[in-house]
């Protein structure tokens, strides 16, 4: 199995690009978002999901490790396959679909091109468990997209941290992961770990 691709953007088409791996051509369906972000020419590096089929190899692409672990959940879904699941991380990053799971905010995923309303509420309901595990996983994991190999850390490594301190105190991680989310929504990402918490604490409390 392929779990990592470090190669030149040789071409980008619709809904995928072709990298360049010592000569030989990887073609990488990847999400709208991650598409747009690449240029002809320069290196990436990608974690790669490889499924197997009787009539054919695909690979699937991601700029990070958190990115291509929200490809693998969301398609413990009913009704959400490969070709969704890209979708809803063409329009969402990871943070963002993180929020909107916590949320509950079912119009956010509906943005994504072919997700229905029934469907968004179905991705939101199902994932409001796993949301905040992922996020306080600290799946920060570099994608070094632009060969510079910068950290590009999609989860806010303050929420995580928040996430991570209230469970700690017995918190469920489901409702820990709301609490924060709401408290992000008022204080604005600019907000530091200890402040998050004392938010969070009241909107538990209530």
């Amino acid at each position: 199995m392929i779990g990592k691709l470090k190669g030149v953007i040789d071409a980008v088409g619709e809904g995928h690009a072709i990298v360049d791996v010592n000569g030989v051509g990887y073609e990488v369906q990847a999400s709208a978002r991650t598409l747009r972000s690449f240029k002809i020419g320069e290196t990436v590096s990608l974690a790669i999901e490889t499924h197997v089929r009787e009539d054919a190899i695909r690979l699937y692409g991601f700029a990070s490790e958190v990115e291509r672990a929200w490809f693998r959940t969301l398609q413990t879904i009913q009704g959400v396959g490969a070709k969704v699941a890209l979708a809803v991380l063409g329009t969402l990053a990871p943070q963002d679909l993180a929020n909107a799971v916590a949320l509950q905010n079912w119009a956010a995923v509906e943005q994504s091109p072919g997700v229905g309303k029934k469907l968004a509420q179905r991705i939101v309901a199902e994932l409001r468990d796993k949301a905040p595990a992922l996020s306080a996983a600290g799946l920060h994991v570099p994608a070094a997209a632009n060969g510079q190999g910068r950290a590009a850390p999609l989860v806010d490594g303050t929420a995580a941290e928040a996430i991570s301190a209230l469970t700690n105190l017995g918190y469920q991680p489901a409702l820990a992961g709301q609490a924060v989310a709401t408290a992000m929504a008022e204080l604005g990402e600019a907000a530091d770990t200890p402040k998050l918490i004392r938010r969070s604490l009241k909107e538990l409390a209530r």
